[in-house]
């Protein structure tokens, strides 16, 4: 947004946009997209088969043919194309998960004010101590996002020659399953928590790489790395680190490389100052809000970091992609 533009009106709307944000999870989290992209249903008939409020149902439903999610047609509902591609669960393309993961985001945000005040989280970290339910949503919503991007990067990052790639913080292993599709001769390992086996091997499984991505249990903080690897993929991992941590994190992967490693990190990339773009920035926030001492990093911050963990011709990778993301590469001398 323009600063110029910013009146009375605007700043209201801002102020009030968490309403159509709360209907969508709303919507999602009742899965109400799945039975209304098979077919027309009545508000009545689509409270009885879920269990719901039939008056209270007919207000969210119409509030989502408001917000163009839903078509009305005389007292029936169905969805709109986009909505049963992304928000039906068996659409390939389904992004519930992903807006669950923000739904169980919305208390903590709620409590910002509390967390610049003491400096602390207010929330458990979602990677290491959730309920199940947060656990999946979480997973799947990282694979959810790989899936929609990892099709457009892997083709642009050459692996030629590289055996054996490290996927360190993997979650579902999305990212190891596109490079080893992409390159025939590479073989991966997952390495991640230990609640995070099953998410990693079932989709592996459904993707018939058992054979070459194997998952290994660890916290990349204490854990020994796994060595033998010539490639090191962080996707998204150091932001959830302090500045010390998210340093010795990557000193230690580079250590488990072998000699001409090369080490691709992948983050919400802010600019020098740190104002811009405005994702990175407000990410940030997600990460005081949920780590003790995570935070987006600025571009100039990782490369000197990875300079420093003994990294040469650092370069950011020519990829436009979304909210800031970039990649930076390296190799071990």
């Amino acid at each position: 947004m323009n600063p110029a533009n910013w009146n009375p009106a605007e700043l209201l709307n801002l102020s009030g946009s968490y309403w159509a944000t709360c209907t969508l999870h709303a919507g999602v989290k009742l899965d109400l997209f799945t039975p209304l992209a098979e077919k027309t249903r009545s508000a009545g008939d689509l409270a009885e088969a879920k269990g719901l409020d039939v008056r209270a149902l007919e207000m969210l439903l119409n509030a989502l043919a408001a917000m163009g999610l839903l078509e009305k047609r005389g007292d029936h509902f169905a969805a709109v194309p986009a909505a049963a591609r992304y928000l039906a669960k068996n659409s390939p393309d389904y992004l519930g998960y992903m807006i669950l993961h923000h739904h169980h985001l919305v208390a903590s945000w709620s409590r910002l004010d509390e967390a610049v005040r003491t400096g602390g989280p207010v929330r458990d970290r979602i990677s290491h101590e959730p309920t199940d339910q947060e656990r999946e949503s979480f997973q799947m919503g990282m694979f959810n996002l790989a899936m929609l991007i990892a099709p457009k990067v892997v083709p642009n990052i050459d692996l030629a020659g590289r055996r054996r790639l490290l996927d360190l913080g993997g979650g579902p292993g999305t990212w190891a399953i596109h490079f080893c599709r992409h390159n025939p001769g590479l073989e991966a390992v997952i390495f991640d928590l230990p609640t995070t086996r099953p998410f990693a091997e079932q989709t592996v499984a459904r993707f018939g790489l058992s054979d070459r991505i194997r998952f290994v249990a660890g916290d990349f903080t204490v854990d020994p790395l796994p060595d033998g690897c010539d490639v090191a993929w962080l996707s998204l991992v150091l932001h959830g680190e302090s500045p010390v941590s998210a340093a010795r994190l990557l000193a230690r992967t580079v250590e488990a490389l072998e000699p001409g490693g090369l080490l691709l990190v992948q983050e919400f990339l802010l600019a020098a100052d740190r104002i811009a773009p405005e994702f990175p920035a407000l990410f940030s926030l997600n990460m005081l809000l949920g780590t003790p001492q995570g935070q987006a990093y600025s571009e100039p911050e990782l490369v000197e970091m990875m300079r420093q963990a003994g990294l040469k011709g650092i370069e950011r990778l020519p990829l436009e992609l979304p909210n800031g993301v970039g990649i930076l590469v390296g190799r071990k001398g």
